[in-house]
């Protein structure tokens, strides 16, 4: 393994340095950007093939946390012994950022599924729209969407949802600590949140929608931030192998 060698790349518009000294197997804690319609497992496979193919050791490597295949953005990814420090990475507050889409919704509450118009034709005011935020802001209780990981009776939510059987998740607590309007120009709300672990933003679409009269659905989101740790400090899965190809030589 060569170390020490100071690499600079360029994601998501800032450079940053990596310093070639990873040690896999005792563990490290690498900041990857999930590109659009890969599913969290899906990088967390892909960083463990590639990581096993370099030292040549096959690892345990998880992630601090899902992001929906339709999400893109920051996802903390733990090799080694310092999986054993996943839980404490999840119970971080996340910040997002958006777009829900008004006047329809979809069984996903996101673009995976379909969009069914809503029988609602109201446009709502920029000061309604601003108004409902400021309602789910705080403690609040969220149902998941069915389209979810959640397990029922050892199953996920999501395999359930697509046999089209009829389950029904329980609503959790969460906290929406900052619910921000960025900008609105109907149907499309653009948003910041900041939020503790649990929260489904495609949760907050639907119930955000209902409370409009308009419905709504996530039309896009980008995990920002996971505590102090940043997604402008990311880096892309193809910047990572290149990284790993340089350790080779």
């Amino acid at each position: 393994m060569v170390c020490g060698i100071l690499c600079h790349y360029r994601a998501v518009g800032y450079y940053f340095r990596i310093t070639m000294a990873f040690d896999f197997i005792t563990g490290e804690l690498l900041l990857v950007d999930k590109p659009i319609d890969w599913t969290s497992f899906d990088v967390v496979n892909k960083i463990r093939r590639l990581i096993s193919r370099t030292i040549g050791v096959r690892l345990k490597v998880g992630h601090a946390g899902t992001l929906d295949p339709k999400a893109t953005g920051l996802l903390l990814i733990c090799t080694g012994g310092m999986t054993k420090q996943i839980n404490r990475f999840m119970e971080l507050d996340k910040e997002y950022t958006g777009t829900f889409f008004l006047g329809a919704t979809t069984p996903s509450f996101d673009t995976e599924t379909e969009p069914e118009p809503h029988s609602s034709i109201m446009h709502p005011e920029s000061e309604i729209i601003h108004a409902t935020a400021k309602k789910f802001t705080g403690p609040i209780l969220q149902v998941p969407p069915l389209f979810s990981a959640k397990k029922i009776e050892g199953k996920r939510a999501y395999t359930l949802a697509r046999k089209n059987l009829d389950i029904d998740l329980p609503p959790v607590p969460v906290t929406i600590h900052t619910f921000e309007i960025t900008r609105f120009e109907y149907p499309e709300v653009d948003f910041r949140v900041n939020c503790s672990k649990g929260t489904y933003i495609r949760s907050l679409a639907r119930d955000f929608g209902e409370a409009l009269g308009t419905g709504a659905y996530l039309s896009s989101l980008r995990r920002t931030r996971i505590g102090n740790y940043e997604a402008t400090d990311a880096i892309s899965i193809s910047q990572f192998e290149s990284l790993l190809q340089t350790m080779k030589k």
